[in-house]
């Protein structure tokens, strides 16, 4: 009989402890509260995903030199410069620009022969050349398509 009295005391003291430490832990406060998995899918995800393509981005088109041996299309936003090194090519194919020259003159016009000035529209559809990697190049005034060959820089 004893034994049985301890072993219902025992059971009964791990019921109310096992029931204390149930009711008093909880599981989250205001100060560290819990996340559902519904709100880390629909939200936090997005979020981190958003700032994370959006650093990419960033780093992808900001000062990037770039060098190609054949022309290749590049999609370029408005407010975006290229530059070009000794030699590069351009043709605008979509949106508008505007020319960068330096002190020593602007970009060659090979399509209609004649020398580009500063803050000249870029013709489209035309081949233009960078002589001298002096910071010459282009602005964009509208969001565009620009095929380029050379060494070029893009901010």
């Amino acid at each position: 009989m004893k034994k049985i009295k301890k072993a219902v005391l025992i059971i009964l003291v791990t019921v109310f402890a096992m029931t204390a430490i149930a009711t008093f832990a909880t599981p989250g406060t205001n100060e560290d509260p819990l996340i559902s998995l519904s709100y880390i899918n629909d939200t936090l995800l997005p979020e981190i995903y958003a700032y994370i393509n959006e650093k990419v981005d960033s780093i992808a088109n900001s000062n990037q030199t770039n060098e190609s041996s054949e022309f290749k299309v590049i999609d370029v936003k408005k407010g975006q410069k290229i530059q070009g090194g000794n030699g590069c090519e351009m043709i605008l194919r979509m949106g508008s620009a505007t020319i960068n020259a330096s002190k020593s003159g602007g970009l060659s016009d090979v399509t209609d022969g004649y020398d580009l000035g500063q803050d000249t529209p870029m013709p489209a559809n035309h081949l233009i050349i960078v002589p001298v990697g002096d910071g010459r190049g282009i602005t964009m005034t509208a969001n565009g398509k620009v095929m380029i060959k050379g060494t070029y820089t893009l901010k």
